[in-house]
C-alpha cells in the first residue's frame, strides 16, 4: 500500500492519492511524506483530507513540521496547532522562529494560546515542559455516576482518560481512579471511597530523564505533574516518555562516539552541521594524543637498543583501549539505569580490579605462547610484553569504570567518559607501563 501511494505521488495522480490515503494509518502517511523534498512535502500535505491532516502532522519529524508550518498560510497553520495536544504544540513552538510563533499564536484560539504559553514558561527538559494540560480530573465529593457523566462530556478533548485524577476544591491532588474502577463501581459510591490515594507524582521542575526513570521504576503509563503545593497542573503520558528515551539514548551514543549531540535526523543535516558536531572532539583527541608521542620519544634510547619493542606497541595499546571501553560502556549504562551510584565506587573498583586480573592473565598467557611459538620471541621479551599487557588491562578496567562515576559526581554526563577519552588515557598509561617494565627488566 505504501509503495502504491509513493507511485501515485511520483506520477502526480492527486485524486487517486487522496482516495488511497484514507485507507492508511496516519503514522504510515507521515513516513511517506517524510521521504519527500520540502516542496513536495507541503504540496501533498495540502492534499490530505482535513480529518487526516492534523493526526498525520503529529507523526512527522520536527524538520518536516517546521517546513509545513512556515509554508502554510498563517490561518491554516493556526488550525493545525489548534488540533494538536498542547504539549506537542509547545514542543513545536520551541523550534520555530519567534516571528512565526507570534503570527500563529495570534490566530489560534485563546485556550490554545494560554496552554502553549503556560508550557513554554517551564525550563527546557523539565517535566513542566513536556507535560500535557489536557487531562481528566474529577472531584472527591462526586459520585461515580457524576464522574462518568463528566467523562462523557469532556473526554473528546482529553489526551487520555485511562486514569482520572481526583482533586479537592483547591485542585490539590488526592488520588487517582482508573476507568475500569469507575465502570465496575456502584453508581452511588463516592469517588473518595474508591480512589487510590498517594499516587506517584513528579514536580514541574523534575528533569525529563528522571521522569523517564520514574516511569520505568513504577511501570506506569501516565504520571501526574504537581506544583510546589501539590496542585495538579498536568500529566505526562508514556508516548512522550518513549520520545524522551529515544532522544536521551541517541545523545548518549553520540557523546560516546565523541560527537556533539544534535536533535536533527542525519539526512536532514547539512555537511557544515555534521562537520561542527564532529570536529571539536576530533581536534581535542588529536591534541591529547600528542602525549603518547612524547612518551615514545622519551624512551628513544630503549627503542634504539631493542627495536623489537616497537613491534608490540599497537597490540598493547589496542588491548588496553578495548578493555577500558568495555568497562566504561558497562558502567555508563549502569549509571543511566540507576544500578550504580557514587557510593558504590569502592565496590566497582574491587570488581573491575578482579575482572582486570582474570582477563589480563588470560590474555597474557595466550599471548605468551603465541609469542614463543608463532613470533619466535625470546622468553625474556615475551615476559616483558605479557607483564605489560596484564598491568595495562587491570589499569584500563579500573580507569574505564571509575571515570564515568567521577564524571556523574561532578554533574558531567558520564557518556562523555566513553571510548575516545578512555582510549586516549589508557594509550598513554599503557606505553608508560610497557617501557617502564622493559627498562627495569632489561636494565636500560
Amino acid at each position: 500500500m505504501k509503495d502504491t501511494v509513493k507511485e501515485l505521488i511520483r506520477n502526480k495522480q492527486y485524486s487517486e492519492f487522496k482516495k488511497m490515503v484514507e485507507y492508511l494509518e496516519e503514522a504510515d502517511i507521515a513516513d511517506i511524506l517524510g521521504e519527500l523534498h520540502d516542496e513536495e512535502l507541503v504540496q501533498f500535505f495540502r492534499l490530505l483530507p482535513k480529518t487526516i491532516a492534523a493526526d498525520t502532522f503529529a507523526f512527522l519529524d520536527v524538520e518536516s513540521k517546521k517546513t509545513i508550518i512556515t509554508s502554510l498560510a498563517t490561518k491554516e497553520a493556526a488550525m493545525i496547532i489548534d488540533d494538536m495536544y498542547a504539549d506537542d504544540a509547545a514542543d513545536l513552538m520551541e523550534e520555530m522562529p519567534a516571528n512565526v510563533i507570534q503570527k500563529i499564536l495570534y490566530n489560534t484560539t485563546p485556550e490554545t494560546r494560554r496552554d502553549i504559553n503556560f508550557l513554554l514558561n517551564y525550563p527546557e527538559d523539565s517535566a513542566g515542559s513536556i507535560m500535557t494540560v489536557e487531562f481528566m480530573d474529577i472531584k472527591n465529593f462526586m459520585t461515580v455516576e457524576d464522574a462518568i457523566k463528566k467523562i462523557k462530556e469532556e473526554a473528546v478533548d482529553k489526551e487520555t482518560v485511562d486514569f482520572c485524577y481526583v482533586l479537592d476544591k483547591h485542585r490539590k491532588l488526592l488520588g487517582t481512579v482508573s476507568l475500569k474502577q469507575l465502570l465496575l463501581a456502584d453508581n452511588e459510591k463516592m469517588i473518595s471511597e474508591i480512589m487510590e490515594e498517594n499516587p506517584i507524582t513528579v514536580t514541574t521542575h523534575t528533569d525529563q530523564e528522571q521522569v523517564a526513570k520514574e516511569f520505568q521504576k513504577y511501570d506506569v503509563t501516565t504520571m501526574p505533574v504537581v506544583d510546589s503545593e501539590n496542585r495538579l497542573v498536568g500529566i505526562i503520558t508514556i508516548d512522550d516518555i518513549m520520545d524522551i528515551m529515544q532522544v536521551e539514548t541517541t545523545e548518549d551514543i553520540e557523546k560516546m562516539a565523541a560527537i556533539v549531540p544534535t536533535d536533527r535526523p542525519y539526512l536532514k543535516l547539512k555537511l557544515w552541521e555534521i562537520y561542527k558536531s564532529r570536529m571539536p572532539w576530533l581536534l581535542f583527541l588529536m591534541i591529547s594524543a600528542t602525549f603518547t608521542g612524547k612518551i615514545i620519544s622519551s624512551y628513544e634510547g630503549a627503542l634504539a637498543s631493542y627495536t623489537i619493542l616497537t613491534m608490540f606497541i599497537p597490540m598493547i595499546m589496542d588491548t588496553g583501549g578495548n578493555a577500558g571501553g568495555q568497562a566504561s560502556v558497562t558502567i555508563i549504562r549502569a549509571l543511566s539505569l540507576g544500578e550504580v551510584k557514587f557510593k558504590d565506587t569502592l565496590r566497582v573498583f574491587l570488581k573491575e580490579f578482579s575482572i582486570g586480573i582474570i582477563c589480563g592473565l588470560t590474555l597474557a598467557v595466550c599471548n605468551f605462547f603465541k609469542l614463543l611459538w608463532i613470533d619466535h620471541i625470546s622468553i625474556s621479551f615475551a615476559g616483558i610484553v605479557c607483564l605489560a599487557l596484564l598491568v595495562t588491562v587491570i589499569l584500563a578496567k579500573i580507569i574505564g569504570a571509575i571515570l564515568p562515576i567521577l564524571a556523574s559526581k561532578i554533574h558531567l554526563d558520564p557518556a562523555v567518559m566513553a571510548n575516545p577519552i578512555i582510549t586516549t588515557i589508557v594509550d598513554a598509561l599503557s606505553l608508560m607501563v610497557y617501557f617502564q617494565i622493559a627498562s627495569m627488566i632489561l636494565g636500560l
